[in-house]
């Protein structure tokens, strides 16, 4: 007997899914919020960051990703988020929107994407301090199912969750088509993919640029960043060598932006938006605000920041 969610597997296969998974195999952007001197999202800022990244090639947007300080949002400024980068994309880059929190919240903002005309969601990692494994997979598939018509990425932080419940939320959820995987062990990300599926979802490296290449000699095929925000051409030279094979020359564009993203990861990533905005604003194009608890650069970090800005492509 043929179901309706049998059915609904076998149109997974069509142009638009494998478009969403060809949209996430490749650097996944993760836009700034830039803000005014009140306090408020700088709306014009905001469209300058985006229209900038377009521009360069990138193609793959993601509003509301931690990069974009997702938590430090209200719910009328993540849908706002999410309607400014539709339209700044047009035809020209995919609009995969960050959801989160609760079920109720995280189905609406999925609902109020797939309206607004982004492509896929990525599910941030439920932040709760009991998380169980079926927990897991029942969260997600609540927001899969409201929204099949959307790619579905699940962003993976959490080193106890086992292969095999993503493998069992991609049987129950065919839209579930990618994984955002940031826990910093790449030998656990590729026993992961291989106990979830190597070939059923699209690996994306969630640490960015300093991850990318060891995660994709495990299987990833994309990855995200906050840094293409300023330097966009490094991070696309990144994937080129990548794909292509080239290592040697991946491994150069990795010790080039090495230094920026240790001052991002360092103390537990406290500063990691407070970085890229700080460049942000040496390069004229948003301030450097961060919304509490993030805060912004002290006087000596600034001055590296703006030394490293000052060697690259920008």
């Amino acid at each position: 007997m043929t179901t309706a969610r049998t059915r609904q597997t076998a149109d997974r296969t069509d142009g638009a899914t494998e478009r969403q998974r060809r949209a996430v195999a490749d650097v996944v952007a993760i836009p700034v919020t830039p803000f005014a001197a009140d306090g408020t999202v700088d709306e014009p800022s905001q469209r300058t960051v985006l229209r900038r990244l377009v521009d360069a090639g990138i193609t793959t947007l993601t509003p509301n990703g931690n990069t974009g300080e997702f938590y430090a949002l209200t719910p009328d400024e993540r849908r706002r988020a999410v309607e400014v980068t539709v339209e700044e994309a047009g035809d020209r880059a995919v609009v995969v929107a960050g959801v989160g929190h609760e079920v109720p919240t995280a189905v609406a903002a999925a609902r109020h994407a797939a309206a607004a005309g982004a492509r896929l969601v990525m599910v941030h990692q439920p932040v709760h301090p009991y998380v169980e494994r079926g927990g897991w997979v029942d969260y997600h598939r609540a927001v899969a199912d409201a929204v099949p018509e959307l790619g579905v990425v699940p962003y993976v932080r959490d080193p106890r969750l086992p292969g095999a419940a993503l493998g069992e939320l991609g049987t129950r959820c065919p839209n579930v088509i990618g994984v955002k995987y940031a826990v910093p062990d790449a030998v656990a990300f590729a026993a992961f993919a291989r106990d979830a599926g190597l070939d059923r979802f699209v690996w994306i490296a969630g640490l960015a640029e300093l991850h990318a290449p060891s995660y994709w000699a495990g299987g990833a095929t994309g990855f995200t960043s906050g840094l293409v925000n300023v330097a966009p051409a490094l991070s696309l030279a990144l994937r080129d060598a990548l794909r292509e094979g080239r290592y040697a020359d991946a491994m150069a564009v990795w010790e080039r932006v090495r230094p920026f993203e240790e001052l991002r990861a360092a103390d537990r990533s406290a500063h990691n938006v407070s970085v890229v905005k700080e460049a942000l604003a040496h390069l004229g194009l948003a301030r450097r605000d961060v919304r509490p608890p993030s805060r912004t650069l002290p006087a000596d970090r600034r001055a590296a920041v703006a030394a490293l800005v000052a060697g690259w492509p920008v």
